[in-house]
């Protein structure tokens, strides 16, 4: 409905969509940053992330929407990996306090490479799902003109890649508190880091979604030839 009916793309409703998008960008990033419990700041980034959604709103182009798409795919098993190392890190310590992770990266390798790995798509770094999207919505963004989406764009990326190297930095150290230890079952580990690793192979194997989505529109003329 917001594509065919009501087309909002470069109008002054888009912009304003933009402009909150932009907001939740720089604002979950910042919120997340600032958090002590590793969940809270998942949750914060996924508002930011989110936030990338609606910066397809202002430009209105086709590869806009394509990289809002492909954004979307990356995101969802990217953050859902997240939340998964998140919840073994929690069974394995009985919490998430981020200054109090116990050396996670020598308990919990697999996890910790999931975690790293679905931060790197999330950060938006090659070869990663969230660099092609990323990279197709500053294309849009340097097409149309729009500076300051551009500017958004890496600001935000910047922001994510500050609390992402915080929890991994933590990860390594160890921690002053003492806590007993529950050792995580295998397949919560690996679930989380297959999960890590499609994020990362869905932009090895970008050039079929990206084919998909040229298909075009399943109403446009001529789209069932």
């Amino acid at each position: 409905m917001w594509l065919e009916i009501f087309p909002v793309g470069g109008t002054a409703l888009g912009q304003l969509l933009g402009l909150l998008g932009s907001i939740a960008i720089l604002w979950g990033g910042i919120q997340a940053l600032h958090q002590t419990r590793l969940k809270m700041l998942i949750a914060y980034s996924t508002v930011a992330q989110i936030g990338y959604l609606f910066l397809a709103f202002p430009l209105g182009s086709y590869i806009a929407w394509k990289a809002v798409l492909f954004l979307l795919l990356s995101h969802a098993m990217a953050k859902t990996a997240m939340f998964m190392a998140a919840g073994n890190i929690l069974h394995f310590g009985g919490h998430d306090r981020i200054k109090d992770f116990d050396h996670v990266v020598q308990y919990q390798p697999l996890t910790s490479a999931a975690f790293a790995l679905a931060g790197a798509s999330i950060m938006g770094l090659p070869p990663s799902g969230g660099f092609i999207g990323k990279w197709l919505l500053l294309e849009a963004a340097i097409h149309s003109g729009q500076w300051w989406l551009v500017i958004i764009i890496i600001m935000g990326g910047l922001l994510a890649a500050a609390y992402i190297f915080k929890v991994i930095g933590y990860a390594f150290t160890q921690s002053r508190v003492s806590h007993q230890t529950r050792r995580v079952p295998v397949h919560m580990e690996w679930t989380a880091l297959v999960l890590a690793l499609a994020a990362i192979l869905l932009g090895l194997a970008a050039p079929w979604p990206l084919a998909l989505m040229d298909i075009g529109l399943p109403f446009a003329e001529g789209a069932a030839g």
